[in-house]
């Protein structure tokens, strides 16, 4: 999608009439289309290898159910190297009941560029995995590596901060990696995403706020096309309509397709009660088939990654960094 900008000149032809020294101007309207691309000059340095190599890192600490020694590894780890890119870094501790009665320690991971700057953008992804591959035929009820729906996310936005620590944009950046978004089971409500209603009740900057929001959530698989969410659609339509045209240009339209799909519950919902910023989330998910098909399985591993998926998608969001929407332009 590009924006078009039609220009109308004027041509004045002047006929000079020597024999009656007469004057005849007329005037000739043309219109030409010259296109404005949002993104002028690309921004590069996005590494898919590097992304890939954050969900590897993420995958060997073990299974991040809350409350297991694993999961609190990565949250050490996910704290130290967002720490090491971020200007502010942040360790937030809570807890939570989960929809069986259990209490499990919930550990959101918060990072800040340019703290100062009044125009902001926030993106978050969930860190956590889920622990039964309920949608699995085998060992349902064990735990998932989740390499796509969790890590994925987490490994674009890691990446795009280590990108944010060499070149920083005037803009101000919060990167949130919630916790606790997979404990849950759909006939509980709001059993799920339990890090981010945490956090709307206990947000880690007084009355924080952000221009608008994006959750990444599964981002990571073959072939994945990301659709428009009924609920973003609604809440933040301006940045659907930039980020999707920002991806087109950049020649990422076959996985920013512009389908739409309902309303998918998950972190940017509670994001959005919590502050009322309009939250976005781009996740893999298809009207026909639905999520993809290792979605809360065994199969949800190291395997289930594309490289080229991750890249689209994180070079599409450091570009959206360096060209926002009108409203946040410097």
């Amino acid at each position: 999608m590009k924006f078009k900008l039609v220009i109308f000149t004027a041509i004045c032809i002047s006929l000079i009439c020597i024999t009656n020294s007469c004057t005849n101007n007329t005037k000739n309207n043309n219109s030409e289309e010259v296109e404005v691309k949002i993104v002028t000059k690309p921004v590069s340095g996005f590494s898919q290898d590097s992304a890939f190599a954050f969900i590897q890192k993420q995958l060997s600490f073990g299974y991040r159910v809350s409350g297991t020694k694993e999961h609190e590894k990565c949250a050490n780890w996910l704290y130290q190297k967002l720490n090491s890119y971020s200007d502010t870094a942040i360790f937030q501790k809570g807890s939570a009941v989960t929809y069986d009665k259990k209490r499990i320690p919930v550990y959101n991971i918060i990072g800040t560029f340019n703290p100062k700057a009044t125009k902001r953008i926030l993106f978050a992804s969930h860190w956590d995995s889920r622990p039964w591959g309920d949608q699995d035929d085998i060992d349902a009820d064990k735990p998932i590596d989740a390499a796509n729906d969790g890590a994925s996310g987490v490994a674009v936005l890691l990446e795009i901060a280590r990108n944010l620590s060499i070149s920083k944009p005037d803009i101000g950046i919060d990167i949130i990696f919630f916790d606790a978004e997979d404990y849950g089971k759909s006939e509980f409500e709001n059993s799920f995403c339990l890090g981010s209603q945490y956090w709307g009740k206990n947000l880690h900057s007084p009355n924080y706020t952000a221009n608008f929001g994006v959750l990444l959530d599964m981002v990571g698989g073959k072939d994945a096309q990301f659709m428009w969410e009924e609920n973003s659609n609604t809440w933040g339509n301006f940045a659907l309509v930039h980020i999707w045209a920002v991806a087109q240009e950049l020649g990422h339209a076959n996985y920013f397709v512009g389908n739409t799909i309902g309303q998918i519950i998950d972190d940017h919902k509670y994001v959005y009660e919590a502050t009322k910023i309009p939250m976005i989330d781009i996740i893999q998910y298809n009207p026909q088939t639905g999520f993809a098909p290792y979605w809360h399985t065994h199969d949800d591993n190291i395997g289930s990654i594309d490289k080229n998926t991750l890249f689209a998608v994180g070079n599409t969001l450091q570009n959206v960094i360096f060209f926002p929407p009108p409203s946040l332009s410097y």
